[in-house]
């Protein structure tokens, strides 16, 4: 049977469940801020009873500085702290990992994002005939999708999971190849991450730049083709779209060694478990284990 290998974007997962029920927060009967905890439970049970994976991990970004903190001091700079509530939720939400018995992998210097990137291209390398599933809602993993390689968006508001191999991402991107991703994420930037991009140009025109050019480099080697506005904004900032690109631009040779036998999924720590189900006051969720 094919190695089924889900790699886990923990603090993008952490940040979705909280966000999810910021309407309507869940409590526990001492005031504890349950949110995060329990939807991230929930999608790790989902995936584990309905995915089946043979080996699994959660990987988090770390608080040490990245290259792109080097090169672009900005970078993430706008985001806002994270809420108190889920900063203390985390601790609990590793309790949780553990007691499952599945490994959470952190590298000071490299985000999440590059550590998924790294252990899936060394997975399909290592074994051809296995599939590895990134679990995230982050749209730049869709970069890395490629045979054997796919993104695991879970489910939400009641809808099934979406898992997207190269052609969905190709039609979702209105591209040719998934690594063109980070060509159109140079030139629109985006926002969540502090990626300046180039100003004036959107998702769509990104896209059809990148249609029409193939990347950021031919684009800049052709700017005699364009007109205008979008001609002067392109040669103008330049510089500012291959930095850009370079910030997109999910690194697959992090410091990170793949261990298949770590990785394995294996026996649940049942009375861990049981206790930090009961701690948090997770009635249906025990159930459901």
């Amino acid at each position: 049977m094919a190695n089924k290998l889900f790699l886990l974007d923990g603090m993008a997962l952490v940040y979705r469940a909280h966000f999810a029920l910021i309407r309507s927060p869940i409590y526990t009967s001492k005031g504890f801020n349950s949110s995060a905890l329990y939807g991230f439970t929930n999608t790790l049970v989902d995936l584990l009873s309905k995915q089946s994976p043979s080996h699994i991990a959660v990987v988090f970004d770390t608080k040490a500085a990245t290259e792109r903190h080097k090169i672009f001091p900005e970078y993430k700079a706008q985001r806002d702290a994270m809420p108190e509530d889920l900063s203390i939720a985390l601790p609990e939400v590793k309790r949780i990992i553990k007691a499952f018995n599945i490994p959470v992998i952190e590298r000071d210097g490299f985000e999440a994002d590059d550590v998924i990137g790294t252990l899936a291209k060394k997975a399909v390398e290592d074994d051809p005939k296995c599939e590895v599933f990134m679990v995230t809602p982050d749209k730049d993993f869709a970069q890395l999708v490629e045979k054997g390689i796919y993104m695991f968006k879970p489910a939400k508001g009641g809808n099934e999971p979406e898992i997207l191999d190269v052609d969905k991402i190709k039609e979702q991107w209105d591209i040719e190849t998934p690594d063109q991703v980070i060509d159109i994420l140079g030139l629109w930037g985006d926002a969540s991450d502090n990626i300046p991009g180039v100003p004036g140009i959107g998702d769509k025109t990104a896209k059809k730049l990148v249609g029409r050019f193939g990347g950021i480099k031919e684009l800049l080697e052709n700017t005699d083709q364009l007109k205008g506005k979008q001609k002067e904004n392109v040669e103008n900032f330049s510089e500012q779209a291959l930095l850009s690109r370079r910030l997109a631009t999910i690194v697959v040779d992090a410091p990170v060694e793949l261990d298949w036998s770590s990785l394995k999924v294996g026996e649940r720590d049942h009375d861990a478990l049981a206790g930090l189900l009961v701690e948090f006051e997770f009635n249906t969720l025990g159930k459901r284990l």
